[in-house]
Formats: C-alpha cells, sequence, structure tokens
C-alpha cells in the first residue's frame, strides 16, 4: 500500500512542480501558431457551456471549450469553413464561417435549442475529457475511438483503460473476463456489467457470470468507473461498474452500413438507422456475426436491438428499448494440455471435442422515464426484465496420473499416453447442461439541486427491486454429441432483491466537492433441489429447499478539489460488497453453508489535468483490503464446481496511470493529427493473512489471474485528406494459476505459470468523404505472437494468431 500510494503521490508533486511551467511552456508555443478562431459557446439562458466540442468539418483541426465557455483554434488557412458544435443535452448545429487574410475570427455560438435525451442511467454524468467533476477513477471510451480499433473483440477496447486486465478466452470476447485492480477474472463475477444502466448478467445477485456479453459492434460508448460512486449500483461494488451505452435516437434521419470480411470464414455485417418523426424518436441496429474457424472456434451471431423515444411532453420523456441475441457456437471448456503446448504449434487450435455446443438465446425488453418536477428536481425511472437460455452441450472426458482409458473411451486420445497425466480421453458421454434465467427490475431515483447554507448541492435518491429466477437441469447422454439423456439434475434458485440509497454532493466552493453516499442491501434467496444423484444411493428425485437472507449496509465518501482549470485531485473510500452465489451459499444437500459476503474497503487517490493543449495525465493509487474475497471454484474457473469458496483476507494496492501526446498540437501540424497515448497498472494482489493449502501457507502469495503489470500503448495517425493508421501494443505480465503460486506446469495444462506476452496491433483506414464511406484493414498480431492467454476453464488456451480483415461501411 505505501508503495502505490508513494508512486502516485511522487506523481502528483511532480505535476504540481512543473504545473506553471508547462503552462508556460504551452502560450509559448501558441505565440508560434497564428489564431484563426475564438469565442465561446453558450446555452439559449446565455449560460456558458463548458467542454462543448468544436469541429471544423473537413479538417483535423477541433477543440473543446474550457470551463468558461471559451475556446481557440490555430492555423487556418484562409478560405470558408463550416464549423460543428456539439454537447450532450443540447441539438448539434453548424456555422460557415470565412477566413480572410488570416484576420481572427470572434464567434459566439449559441445553442438554439435543447436536445431531447434518452432518460436511462449513466455512471458518468459529465463525459468531459478531465472529468472535473467526477469523484473518482472513470474512463469514457467513446464511439470514434471504438470505431478506430475497429475491434474483433470487445475486449481490445476495455484494454484502453487503465486498471482493466480483461483474459481472452475463445478471442472473441463472447464471454468476456474481466479482472480489475487485480481481482480475479473469471466471468467478470467482480465486476458490475450494464447496458444503458441495465445489468446484463444471468442473474445479478446470485449467479453474476457473462455467458452473455455486449457486443462491442452495435455500440457508441462505454463507461467504466472505479471509485466510491460505486456505492448508487448494485449488488457488486468491489472492482467496478462497466456501462456498455447504445447509440441514441438521433434528431434527424441518419443511418450506415458496415461489413466486414477476413480469415477463417469471419463475417460481420451491421446496419443501423435511426431518425425522429415528430415526437418519437427510432434507432435500430442488426448485427450478423460468424466464422468458421477463428482459432478453434466457430460461431453465429444475431443480435437485433431497436430504441424508441417519446418526447411526450416539455416535462418528461420516455424511452424504450427491445433487445434480441442468437448464438450458437462450439465454445467448449477442455483446452489442450502442456503437452501437445509444449510440441509447438500445430495443435494449439485443435477441436478436441468436436460436437461441444453452446445455444444462448437472450430477450430483452427496458423502459426508461424522465419526469422534470423543475429545473432542480427530475425523477428517473428504469424498469426491465430479460430472460436468458444458456444451453451447453459437452463431452466428457477422463484425465488420470496413470493413463487409463476410462471404460467408456471412443478410442480418441489427445496429448501423450507416455507422460503421466499427459494424455486426454474422450468419453462416449455428453453432459447437457441446461440453464435458464428470468430478471426482472425497477428504479426510481430522485435528483434534487438544492441550496443549503448558501452551498450548491446535488442530492440523488433512489431505490431498487430486483427479481432473479434460475431453472438449471443437467441431462447426461450415453452417446458423444448427443442433446439428451437421463435428468440427473433439477432445481430452481429464486432471490428477492432491494435496495435503496442516496448520493449528496456538496460544492463547498467553486474548487471543491465532497460526496458522501449510502446503499443498503438485501438479498432474500432460496434453492430447490428437485433431483440430484445422492452418494451411494443413486439418482432421486427429492424436495430440498433452503434459504438465507444477506443484509448490508455500504457507505461511500469522496472529494474532488480543482486547484486550476485544468487540474483535478480527486479521491474516496468505500466498502466493497458482493454476495455469495446462491448455489455456492446452499448446499446440493439443502445445508445452508456459513458462507460470507464477498467485502472490502476499498481507497483512491489520485489526480487528472490537462496542463496544456497537447498534453492528458492522470494517475491513481488504490488499495483494496479484503476481509473476505471469495476465491472462484466453478468449473469456468478450473476447479470442481463445488469445495472452498471463502478465501480469506487479501490485499490489492497499486497504481494505474494513464497519459495522452497530442504531438501534431506539440508540432503545429495544421492538416495532420497524430497523437499517442499508453496506460499503464502495476497491482500487487496478494493473500494477506494465514491460510494453508495441504501444508502450504500461502500468505504472501499473488492470487491467481494477477499480473504485476499490465500496459496498452497506441499511436494515431489522421491525415486531412482522410487516410488514418493506428498502431497498438499490449503487455501483460506473468500471472499465476493457482494459490500456490506453482512455477513449473502440470501436464494437464490447468496449473502453472502463464509466461509473459506482448501483441501487437495495426488499423489502416480511408474515409471518403464525397462517398460517404470509409474503407478499413485490420491486422490483429501483427507479429504472430504464440502465447498462452489462460489455463481456464480446463486447460491451455493459445491467444489468437495473426487475424486480418477488411471493412467498408456506407453513411446515408
Amino acid at each position: 500500500m505505501i508503495k502505490a500510494l508513494q508512486i502516485g503521490f511522487f506523481c502528483f508533486v511532480l505535476l504540481l512542480g512543473n504545473y506553471n511551467a508547462l503552462l508556460a511552456g504551452e502560450n509559448d508555443n501558441k505565440d508560434g501558431k497564428m489564431l484563426a478562431l475564438s469565442g465561446r459557446v453558450i446555452s439559449p439562458e446565455g449560460e456558458t457551456i463548458p467542454f462543448a466540442n468544436i469541429l471544423v468539418v473537413g479538417t483535423v483541426k477541433g477543440t473543446y471549450t474550457n470551463l468558461d465557455g471559451s475556446f481557440q483554434i490555430f492555423d487556418l488557412e484562409d478560405g470558408e469553413y463550416t464549423i460543428k458544435v456539439s454537447a450532450i443535452g443540447y441539438k448539434s448545429f453548424t456555422r460557415t464561417i470565412q477566413i480572410l487574410n488570416g484576420n481572427v475570427r470572434e464567434l459566439d455560438l449559441v445553442f438554439e435549442e435543447t436536445g431531447v435525451e434518452m432518460p436511462q442511467i449513466t455512471v458518468i454524468a459529465s463525459r468531459d475529457r478531465v472529468f472535473s467533476r467526477v469523484h473518482g477513477s472513470v474512463t469514457y471510451i467513446d464511439a470514434k475511438e471504438i470505431q478506430t480499433i475497429n475491434p474483433l473483440s470487445g475486449n481490445e477496447v476495455l484494454r484502453r483503460s487503465p486498471g482493466v486486465h480483461v483474459v481472452d478466452e475463445e478471442g472473441l470476447g463472447m464471454r468476456v473476463n474481466i479482472g480489475i485492480r487485480g481481482l480475479d477474472p473469471d466471468r467478470s463475477r467482480s465486476v458490475l456489467v450494464m447496458e444503458d444502466g441495465v445489468p446484463v448478467a444471468l442473474a445479478p445477485y446470485g449467479e453474476p457470470e457473462m455467458y452473455y456479453t455486449p457486443a462491442m459492434d452495435r455500440m457508441a460508448g462505454v463507461e467504466i468507473l472505479k471509485g466510491s460512486g460505486q456505492v448508487l449500483f448494485g449488488p457488486q461494488t468491489i472492482g467496478g461498474v462497466i456501462n456498455y451505452i447504445t447509440a441514441n435516437p438521433p434528431q434527424e434521419e441518419e443511418g450506415s452500413i458496415y461489413i466486414q470480411g477476413g480469415q477463417g470464414g469471419f463475417f460481420s455485417g451491421i446496419v443501423n438507422y435511426g431518425n425522429t418523426f415528430g415526437n418519437t424518436g427510432i434507432q435500430a441496429n442488426l448485427l450478423r456475426k460468424r466464422a468458421d474457424n477463428v482459432g478453434p472456434t466457430e460461431f453465429d451471431i444475431t443480435d437485433f436491438n431497436t430504441k424508441f423515444l417519446f418526447n411526450l411532453n416539455e416535462r418528461s420523456e420516455l424511452g424504450m428499448k427491445l433487445g434480441i441475441y442468437n448464438e450458437v457456437s462450439n465454445s467448449t471448456y477442455i483446452g489442450i494440455n502442456q503437452v501437445m503446448f509444449d510440441r509447438g504449434g500445430a495443435e494449439d487450435f485443435t477441436r478436441l471435442a468436436p460436437d461441444d455446443r453452446l445455444d444462448v438465446s437472450r430477450y430483452s425488453l427496458s423502459f426508461s422515464h424522465k419526469y422534470r418536477f423543475n429545473k432542480n428536481v427530475r425523477l428517473r425511472t428504469i424498469a426491465y426484465g430479460y430472460t436468458t437460455t444458456r444451453d451447453w452441450n459437452r463431452q466428457d472426458f477422463a484425465i488420470n496420473d496413470n493413463n487409463t482409458p476410462p471404460s467408456n473411451w471412443t478410442g480418441v486420445v489427445w496429448g501423450d499416453v507416455e507422460v503421466p497425466g499427459g494424455a486426454i480421453f474422450m468419453r462416449d458421454g455428453t453432459g447437457n447442461r441446461k440453464r435458464s434465467f428470468e430478471v426482472a427490475g425497477v428504479e426510481p431515483r430522485l435528483e434534487v439541486d438544492y441550496k443549503f447554507f448558501n452551498l450548491n448541492n446535488e442530492l440523488i435518491l433512489g431505490t431498487r427491486y430486483l427479481y432473479e429466477r434460475a431453472f438449471e437441469q443437467r441431462v447426461n447422454g450415453t452417446k458423444a454429441g448427443v442433446q439428451s439423456g437421463d435428468l440427473v439434475e433439477d432445481e430452481v434458485r429464486t432471490g428477492h432483491a432491494l435496495a435503496a440509497y442516496f448520493q449528496n454532493k456538496v460544492n463547498v466552493t467553486s474548487k471543491v466537492d465532497l460526496n458522501v453516499g449510502l446503499r443498503l442491501e438485501s438479498f432474500d434467496y432460496e434453492r430447490d433441489i428437485r433431483r440430484r444423484n445422492f452418494a451411494g444411493v443413486g439418482i432421486r428425485d427429492t424436495v430440498l429447499v433452503a434459504g438465507n437472507v444477506i443484509n448490508e449496509v455500504i457507505p461511500g465518501f469522496g472529494f474532488n478539489y480543482r486547484p486550476a482549470q485544468n487540474l483535478n485531485v480527486f479521491g474516496g473510500v468505500h466498502k466493497g460488497f458482493a454476495p455469495p452465489r446462491t448455489k455456492d451459499a446452499i448446499t446440493a444437500l439443502g445445508d445452508v453453508l456459513d458462507l460470507e459476503a464477498e467485502r472490502s474497503v476499498n481507497y483512491e487517490l489520485g489526480f487528472r489535468t490537462e496542463p496544456s493543449r497537447w498534453l492528458f495525465v492522470e494517475a491513481t493509487g488504490f488499495v483494496m483490503n479484503f476481509s473476505n474475497q471469495i476465491i472462484p471454484v466453478s468449473e469456468s474457473a478450473g476447479g470442481l464446481g463445488f469445495g472452498l469458496v471463502n478465501g480469506g483476507a487479501t490485499l490489492n494496492r497499486g497504481v494505474e496511470t494513464a497519459l495522452v501526446m497530442d504531438l501534431s498540437n506539440l508540432f503545429g501540424m495544421s492538416k495532420t493529427s497524430l497523437t499517442y497515448d499508453i496506460n499503464a497498472t502495476y497491482v500487487k494482489a496478494t493473500f494477506s493473512e494465514d491460510r494453508f493449502k495441504g501444508d502450504v501457507n500461502i500468505n504472501g502469495n499473488r492470487t491467481p489471474y494477477a499480473p504485476e503489470w499490465f500496459i496498452n500503448s497506441a499511436i494515431t495517425l489522421q491525415t486531412q485528406s482522410g487516410f488514418g493508421l493506428r498502431l497498438v501494443g499490449n503487455f501483460v505480465a506473468s500471472q499465476f494459476g493457482d494459490e500456490l503460486n506453482t512455477v513449473e506446469a502440470t501436464a494437464d495444462g490447468r496449473i502453472g505459470l502463464i509466461p509473459s506476452y506482448k501483441v501487437f496491433d495495426a488499423v489502416l483506414n480511408y474515409d471518403v468523404s464525397k462517398w460517404n464511406s470509409r474503407f478499413n484493414l485490420s491486422i490483429k498480431n501483427l507479429t504472430d505472437e504464440r502465447y498462452i492467454a489462460t489455463r481456464r476453464p480446463q486447460g491451455i488456451r493459445v491467444g489468437i494468431p495473426r487475424f486480418i480483415t477488411a471493412g467498408y461501411e456506407f453513411r446515408f
């Protein structure tokens, strides 16, 4: 903890010590440029608008307004230009201007009308680049950045945030594994994942696994919140909140068609259309995505989503969103073993169980409503429901130290029978895991702006009710690849959750904000076991019903200090909480275990600044002190699906940093945009009390899948002629696959050190404005690096090799 805070404090002092010099350097730099445009942006009521975007259409020139609404743009040649002005909550507009003889144009740009926004809940209220009013570590990745990345997998986008470690499973991000600040990434259990403010996990409280992941192809942005503001959301407030944001209905007609193709029969096509008809807006998209062979994976996805926005009257708007998702893939748990990996690359993507099949279907419907009682009091309400069906047929297999074939062996063996434990025997049987989930919830949230002792306050009061139910069956087939068989397990798990929360932010001065929040959680859950296999008895119908109630108080505090216009110091402390999985908390015999919730105390202190127009810096020191971190024992984490779950005390501490340099601004490039960015995270996640695995005390050992370093960096070139290039590098340090920190790999490949690796990507694009078209070429894993991405769920997954795609977009 001390080391992490020392690094953060050193960066902070260094920045403050050079802050005036940086500003002076910026002024000197401006002296070498020609000021072409300046002015300010104001609302229809005359209020200044900070962080409004000012774009010179058809050029690489642009800026955003300062806190006082002012802006400046340099180095425009004589001629006629179109200026586009946009800001959240206002209707965008354009203005034509003329530059003659290098004369400076002074502009007062006034928004003519307020835009009608979708009344959804977001985790970041103000998406300004330096987040001057956000009291914690946050990242906002916008649509332009997503387009520039041109991701094959949404994991590529999430890695653009410091502190976020994403583990590839099949290389396509269909089942995202996110670990924030050293937390175990298995199925993103420690992260609250939402789409437009609505949770997306199978069952947010009782089974928060990400077997369905929103497709990044259709996203307009991603919000990532890691600070004390998490207390507004739930149930998880351990690692962070990730909110996928879809496009809202536009105020004027617009649409696009984007198709992309690549190796292995890869195809992706998405159609977007949006418009507003009178008081009703619509945004719809249809995504089709498939491949025959991306690594070992074959898949077919259809994803349809539509949003409606009804402008009911001057006080209220109603939003409605519908989603339909269907996926068929050959996803599997089994991976190659260490023997196969050590032979070289020939067997990296062998389909060990070719008949394995995963079907995922999801149907969702949500409503969002905003009502303004007056300019200071607003009520936002969301109501939602969704169902997810996850049917997974997986062929049985056997591994043993003696390499003895099982009685129902198919004759297929992988690996090497001469190496103890180095053979995988495929069995003539199938485990069909049929699961379906239904979730419904409602959340009204009251927002009040008020004065107390002449201090401006912003109060949020809300409550949330959530119902969830899981239906699970295990059907054992007597042949490989069959989808029927004998019903051996049948159960229903039900949960009712009620939460109430508040958060109050007070502007102590124009430079200091304080934030206090509190959430009360109550989760009532039940496990109803109807059929199971009893030891020594066999499969029997039964009536085993047990339940429990968990209550929790979750406080949080944060502050925000702005000593200068473009410097923001923030910090906070909050209680981390995540309820135990219902299946873990109640045994298959109906016994309620003494299983605690996951709890921690989380601290952070950091700063973010933009001391000049070419430099942005952010650094955050963090500590996550767990009294009880739950260590996954599920099959997806390489375990047996049952066993020890109370992991005990752990301590995660580290520093996450980000730096963005606008080199074109620094060097005065007038027709080219050139930026360099890097985010780097150091984290030390260890067990912090005595705990024994066999005869070994693991106190001080690193927790599994927590690399000490992970770094993501990019250089981006964009020319006025429309050509663009992005080069990305991603580095992940070595990780351990188990609590014992075993270095030497086991023959089955599930345990052992995961060596460090680095992967480079390249994206070329060419935008032809007169054709409303964009062409791109993407090369993922440019150097064809061979590396172990994970040893989970049941064997080694090798990272996707060099993969090339080409795409075309038409806008209308």
